[in-house]
């Protein structure tokens, strides 16, 4: 499909215009995300990435959309295009990162205190602010509502929407041997009619997500200890294997750190 208009570039996406009114077409770069403040990346973006990360990334959205929209959960994913691009749909971006948080890490465990990998009691959503000359600040429910970012009832279908994500994501991940500590998610209004309502939008992928693998940790080291979980390896081409969506023909050979 022939390219349209640039929209909008940044350091792991482009935008452009789509093929019918009301939609994009987005082009996954090879780039590393953009780290923004630690901890509203969902403490999980990855770096040293290098090619054939754009297409895993392209494959991995692909696949958590559809399976969000397949339960109900309403995304802006419409069709994947080819390797790098996907059509999806045009909405009104709300201007917050969405940070949902099953398990301590990065910048939850510095700021309270808590040991790394701490169960949380239960799912914890956290707000911050889209501003990247901001450092992406965390924001309360207050702010949002008084600076007419969303309101109330926004916030509150905000949540709903996140929980179901969490619960989705959550479930796929274990089904494969790793544990979803944290992620970020982005909203977005599309009007239907006179009716409004939310949607997942930007992407679902490790660039957003803190992963652990858990697989093998019920085998003793040569000490005869249980290892804890850490990092999983290249979440990129790791993840793609074990969800069955790594492309034949990419190749991604670089080891990724994650950042938390």
């Amino acid at each position: 499909m022939a390219r349209r208009k640039k929209v909008y570039e940044g350091q792991a996406k482009i935008l452009y215009e789509g093929p019918e009114p009301g939609t994009l077409i987005t082009y996954f770069k090879d780039d590393p995300a953009s780290g923004g403040k630690d901890g509203a990346t969902a403490a999980g973006t990855a770096s040293g990435v290098g090619d054939g990360k754009g297409v895993l990334n392209n494959r991995l959205s692909e696949f958590f959309m559809s399976g969000l929209n397949g339960i109900g959960v309403p995304t802006h994913f419409i069709r994947r295009l080819n390797m790098r691009e996907q059509l999806v749909r045009m909405a009104e971006i709300v201007p917050l990162e969405i940070v949902v948080r099953n398990f301590a890490a990065g910048d939850l465990s510095r700021r309270l205190g808590i040991p790394e990998g701490t169960p949380l009691p239960r799912p914890i959503v956290e707000y911050y602010y889209k501003d990247s000359r901001l450092g992406t600040p965390m924001v309360a429910e207050e702010h949002i509502v008084a600076f007419g970012w969303a309101n109330q009832q926004d916030l509150d279908d905000i949540v709903a929407l996140a929980l179901r994500v969490n619960d989705f994501l959550s479930g796929v991940m274990l089904g494969v041997g790793i544990r979803l500590a944290d992620f970020r998610i982005e909203a977005g209004r599309i009007w239907e009619g006179d009716f409004m309502r939310l949607i997942v939008a930007d992407e679902i992928s490790p660039d957003v997500c803190t992963l652990w693998d858990l697989r093998g940790l019920e085998s003793p080291d040569r000490e005869g200890l249980i290892r804890e979980p850490g990092p999983l390896a290249d979440p990129y081409t790791e993840l793609a294997r074990r969800l069955g969506v790594l492309p034949s023909n990419v190749t991604h050979t670089t080891k990724p750190t994650l950042i938390n």
